[in-house]
């Protein structure tokens, strides 16, 4: 396969997988940590309704989603691209940042969680992902 083809190849299918991990996570995190009574977090108008009331552990599922859709994403790209694995990965980060600093604009977060949120999430997850890829790739080879 083309080289610029897989590279390409490797952001998109990471960018969805990483989407996916994040999606499934914010689905099952209701069932792990239950939401408030009577607060509706399933519309975006209801989270911005009620989220003065939230207290740090109804953040831990949404910090979780970002991280680890982050990881599996960025992971994916380094497993399949041809060429720049590492600058592929930081693509994919790169991408999921955008979507996290667009989830603070849209639904404004306490500053302490959207620091945390926007430092760790993204970049430092997907050079977690770079790195544990060449450490798999490595022992795969």
């Amino acid at each position: 396969m083309n080289p610029i083809i897989k590279n390409i190849l490797a952001v998109v299918v990471g960018a969805i997988v990483g989407g996916v991990v994040n999606m499934g996570i914010i689905i099952v995190s209701p069932h792990i940590i239950p939401p408030l009574v009577g607060v509706d977090i399933t519309t975006e108008a209801g989270l911005k309704t009620a989220m003065h009331l939230f207290t740090p552990i109804n953040f831990i599922m949404p910090f979780l989603a970002h991280a680890f859709g982050t990881l599996v994403g960025a992971f994916i790209a380094y497993l399949i691209a041809a060429s720049h694995k590492m600058k592929l990965a930081l693509v994919v980060g790169f991408l999921f940042l955008i979507g996290g600093a667009t989830d603070v604009y849209l639904l404004p977060s306490p500053i302490w969680f959207t620091v945390l949120d926007l430092i760790v999430a993204y970049i430092p997850m997907a050079l977690t992902a770079g790195k544990l890829a060449a450490t798999v790739r490595g022992k795969l080879n």
